[in-house]
C-alpha cells in the first residue's frame, strides 16, 4: 500500500503485475544491448562523423561570438534583468497576489496544455523560465555575425533541437502530469514506459524507433488503401494499379497518380472517407496509380532516370493500351510531381504529346529555398550519407523519417516521448501516423542523383542542367495546363519554393494555397470543410505579392481542383473495364509491392 499524498486515498501495489514487468524488461534489456552492439560496429563511426560536423559548426559560432564579449554581455544583463521580474513574479504569486505572464506560451504550443502548468506557481515558473531561456538562448545564436549561411541555419536548427530536447514537460519530475499519474499508478507508469523503450529499441535494432501509433490498429488492404482496384502491370520498380470506376461514365482521359517514392503510396488511398483515389473515381475519372517498389540492395545502380523510364513512362505505354487513348492527364505529389516535371520535358524532348494536363501536389522544381531540410543538404552531409548508403546499396527509409521527423520534433518526437515512456501510454490510433512510420528504403545512385542535382545544386530549373536517358531537360518546353496545388505551413516543400515552380513552365498554370502543412493539407476532403485555400491567377514568384492578391475560400481546395480537371478530362466515355487483353489482373490492390518494409517483414517493425 502507498499514500498517493493528495487526497489522503492509497494507490495498492499489484507484486505479482511488477514482478512480470521487471522480469519482462531484464529480458528485453538483454536483447536490446546485444542489438546495439552488432548496430555500433559497423555504424558507429559514421554517427561519430555527423556529430563531429555538428560540433565543428557549433566552434566555429562560439568563435564568432566571444569576438563581440559587449553583445553577449548586453544580452546576458537584459536575461538576467528578466529573471529578476520572473523570481519577483514567482514570490508575488506564493503569496497569493496574481501576475501577469512575463513570456506566453507560444499559439499552438500543446507542451503546457496541463492545467498546472498555470494553475501551480512551481510549474508555471519552470514553464517560464524555460520559454525566457529558449527565447534568450536562440535569440543570441541566430544573430551571431560572421557565420556563412549554411552554418548559421545549421547552428540555428541544432540549438532548436537542443532547446526543444531540454524543455520541462520532458522530464519526470518537472512535468506535473506525469508526476500526478505516477503517484495515481505507484509508479507503474514509469515501469510500462520502460517497456515501451525497450520495445522501440528491440524494434529498430539497438537504434530507436519510437512508435507513434498503434501498429495493430490498421493493416494496409484491410482498413487503408481499401479502394477496390487491381494490379495490372508490374516491374523492378513499380507496380501499377487500375481502380475500379464509381460511375457510369468517366473522362476520356485517364488519371496516373505519381505519389513520392519515399514513402508508401497509399497516402493517396487511406481510409475511405480521406481517400483521394475513391474520391477522384466518384468524379469520374479513370483512375490509376504507381505503387512503387521498395528497394533493396538488389536494385542498388537503379538511377533517377530508371525511375523515370520503368516508372510513369512504363505505366503509361500500360494505360495507353488499356483505354486505347493516346491521351492522359498526370497527377505527381511530392518527389513524384518533380519526376513528373522531369518526364514531361523529357517526352516534350521526343515530341510525345500524350499527356494533355498536369497537377503538381506540394512539389518543388525550383530548390533555391528548400526550408529547414537545407540543414541536411551540402557536400559534407551527402558525401557522409553516400558512405552510409554504400555499405548497403540504399538509404534505409528511417534515416529520411528521422529527418522530416526533426523538422517538427515538439510534435513528432517528444510528445511521444512523453506519452510513451513518462506516462506509460499506448499511443491513439491514427491513419496518417501508421503511414508515417511506413517508410522506404532509396537505392543509392537515385538517391544521390536526387540530393546533389535538385537539392545541393538546383539545375532542374536550368534548360539542359541535367540529362535523362540521353535527353536534356528543359521545363521551359512543357506547354500543357499544369495545377499547382501547395500548402501553407509545409516544411518540407515550402510554398516560397513551390511558387516558383508555375514561372518555369510555358503553359496556361493555376497556382492553389491550402491550409495546414505537407500531409493534412493535401488530404483534405470536402466533407471534412475544413483548412480553406486561397487563389490569384496572377502569376508571381513574390509571396506576399501573391498572398495579397488572393482569395480565400472555405472548405477543400479540393472542390477547386475538381472543376479544372473536369475542364481538362475530355467528354464522358462509357466506364472502362479493369484490365484489358495481356494487362489482365495480376492480383488485387493494394498488391504485394506496399506490403514490403520495416512494418511488415519483421525488419524492425511489426511482423
Amino acid at each position: 500500500m502507498g499514500d498517493n499524498g493528495s487526497n489522503g486515498t492509497t494507490t495498492e501495489v499489484d507484486y505479482d503485475a511488477l514482478s512480470e514487468t521487471l522480469a519482462e524488461i531484464a529480458a528485453k534489456s538483454q536483447q536490446v544491448v546485444a542489438d546495439f552492439l552488432d548496430r555500433e560496429q559497423s555504424a558507429h563511426h559514421l554517427d561519430l562523423e555527423d556529430a563531429a560536423q555538428i560540433g565543428r559548426h557549433f566552434q566555429e559560432m562560439g568563435a564568432r561570438l566571444m569576438a563581440d564579449p559587449a553583445r553577449l554581455v548586453q544580452a546576458q544583463m537584459a536575461f538576467w534583468s528578466d529573471y529578476a521580474r520572473l523570481m519577483q513574479n514567482l514570490t508575488l504569486r506564493m503569496w497569493g497576489v496574481e501576475t501577469d505572464p512575463l513570456v506566453e506560451t507560444p499559439k499552438g504550443d500543446r507542451r503546457f496544455q496541463h492545467e498546472e502548468w498555470e494553475a501551480n506557481p512551481l510549474f508555471d515558473f519552470l514553464k517560464q523560465s524555460y520559454l525566457l531561456a529558449s527565447d534568450y538562448v536562440h535569440d543570441v545564436v541566430k544573430d551571431v555575425e560572421g557565420l556563412d549561411a549554411q552554418t548559421k541555419k545549421k547552428v540555428d536548427f541544432y540549438t532548436r533541437a537542443f532547446i526543444d530536447a531540454m524543455s520541462p514537460s520532458n522530464f519526470v519530475a518537472t512535468n506535473p502530469e506525469v508526476l500526478q499519474k505516477t503517484v495515481e499508478t505507484g509508479g507503474q507508469n514509469l515501469l510500462q514506459g520502460l517497456n515501451n523503450l525497450l520495445d522501440d529499441l528491440s524494434r529498430g535494432k539497438g537504434r530507436l524507433d519510437i512508435k507513434m501509433t498503434d501498429y495493430d490498429a490498421f493493416d494496409v488492404g484491410r482498413d487503408l488503401a481499401v479502394t477496390p482496384g487491381k494490379v495490372i502491370f508490374q516491374n523492378d520498380l513499380i507496380q501499377l494499379i487500375q481502380y475500379k470506376a464509381a460511375t457510369t461514365e468517366v473522362h476520356r482521359r485517364p488519371l496516373l497518380l505519381v505519389p513520392a517514392w519515399i514513402n508508401k503510396y497509399y497516402i493517396m488511398d487511406l481510409s475511405p472517407e480521406k481517400s483521394m483515389v475513391k474520391w477522384l473515381t466518384e468524379q469520374g475519372h479513370t483512375v490509376f496509380i504507381i505503387s512503387w517498389k521498395n528497394p533493396d540492395e538488389g536494385l542498388a545502380d537503379k538511377r533517377f532516370e530508371d525511375y523515370m523510364l520503368e516508372g510513369p513512362l512504363a505505366a503509361m505505354d500500360v494505360i495507353n493500351a488499356i483505354t486505347k487513348t493516346d491521351e492522359i492527364n498526370l497527377v505527381g505529389y511530392c518527389l513524384g510531381g518533380t519526376l513528373s516535371a522531369a518526364t514531361l520535358a523529357y517526352l516534350a524532348a521526343k515530341g510525345d504529346a500524350r499527356v494533355r494536363a498536369a497537377t503538381f501536389l506540394t512539389c518543388m522544381l525550383d530548390f533555391e529555398h528548400p526550408g529547414e531540410l537545407e540543414v541536411f543538404i551540402d557536400d559534407a552531409q551527402i558525401d557522409l550519407l553516400e558512405r552510409r548508403m554504400g555499405e548497403k546499396g540504399y538509404l534505409e527509409g528511417r534515416h529520411m523519417s528521422t529527418a522530416f521527423n526533426m523538422l517538427r520534433a515538439n510534435d513528432l518526437i517528444w510528445s511521444f516521448f512523453v506519452n510513451n515512456y513518462l506516462k506509460g501510454d499506448e499511443p491513439f490510433p491514427f491513419d496518417l501516423l501508421y503511414w508515417n512510420s511506413d517508410s522506404t528504403n532509396m537505392p543509392a545512385k537515385m538517391h544521390s542523383f536526387y540530393l546533389r542535382n535538385m537539392y545541393q545544386r538546383n539545375l532542374l530549373k536550368e534548360p539542359g542542367g541535367i540529362t535523362l536517358a540521353g535527353e536534356p531537360i528543359d521545363l521551359g518546353r512543357i506547354e500543357i495546363p499544369a495545377y499547382f496545388m501547395s500548402a501553407k505551413e509545409d516544411h518540407i516543400a515550402p510554398w516560397k519554393s513551390t511558387l516558383r515552380g508555375p514561372s518555369l513552365l510555358s503553359g496556361p498554370t493555376r497556382y492553389v494555397l491550402g491550409g495546414s502543412g505537407h500531409i493534412a493539407g493535401v488530404i483534405n476532403p470536402p466533407a471534412k470543410n475544413k483548412y480553406g485555400y486561397w487563389t490569384n491567377t496572377r502569376k508571381t514568384v513574390d509571396q506576399d505579392e501573391w498572398l495579397a492578391g488572393a482569395e480565400r475560400h472555405d472548405g477543400s481546395w479540393w472542390n477547386d481542383w475538381a472543376v479544372w480537371l473536369a475542364e481538362h478530362g475530355g467528354e464522358k466515355v462509357a466506364a472502362r473495364k479493369v484490365g484489358l487483353g495481356k494487362y489482365k489482373a495480376l492480383e488485387d490492390a493494394p498488391g504485394s509491392y506496399v506490403k514490403e518494409g520495416v512494418l511488415y517483414n519483421g525488419e524492425g517493425g511489426v511482423d
